[in-house]
C-alpha cells in the first residue's frame, strides 16, 4: 500500500498550489479520502474530505471557500486545489485513506510554505 503526495512547495501569499495523492495497493474507489495538515507542536487537523464516489465533500473551517478537494478514481488519485494561500497555511499536508472496516492508510506528507 502506498499513498504518495506531491505538489507542495513555496508559494507567495495569495497564490495557489495543487496537491496530488497517488494511491496504490488497495481499492482506491472504495475508500474515503482526506487531506490533513499538522503544524509543529499541534494536532493533525482535517483540511478536506471526500467520499468514495466523490459525491460529498467536507472542509475545515479555516480553508472553506479557498480549498477544493476532488478525486479521479480512474487514476487512483485525490487532489487538493489550494487558492488564496496564507502564511498560516504553512505546514505539512498528509493524505489519508479510510476503508469500510476502518482500515487507515497515511501518506508521508508534502510541505507547503507560504512566507509572511
Amino acid at each position: 500500500v502506498q499513498l504518495v503526495e506531491s505538489g507542495g512547495g513555496l508559494v507567495q501569499p495569495g497564490g495557489s498550489l495543487r496537491l496530488s495523492c497517488a494511491a496504490s495497493g488497495f481499492t482506491f474507489s472504495s475508500y474515503v479520502m482526506s487531506w490533513y495538515r499538522q503544524a509543529p507542536g499541534k494536532e493533525r487537523e482535517l483540511v478536506a474530505g471526500i467520499t468514495s464516489g466523490g459525491g460529498t465533500t467536507t472542509y475545515g473551517a479555516s480553508v472553506k471557500g479557498r480549498f477544493t478537494i476532488s478525486r479521479d478514481n480512474a487514476k487512483n488519485t485525490v487532489y487538493l486545489q489550494m487558492n488564496s494561500l496564507k502564511p498560516k497555511d504553512t505546514t505539512v499536508y498528509y493524505c489519508k485513506a479510510v476503508g469500510s472496516i476502518s482500515v487507515v492508510y497515511w501518506g508521508q506528507g508534502t510541505q507547503v510554505t507560504v512566507p509572511s
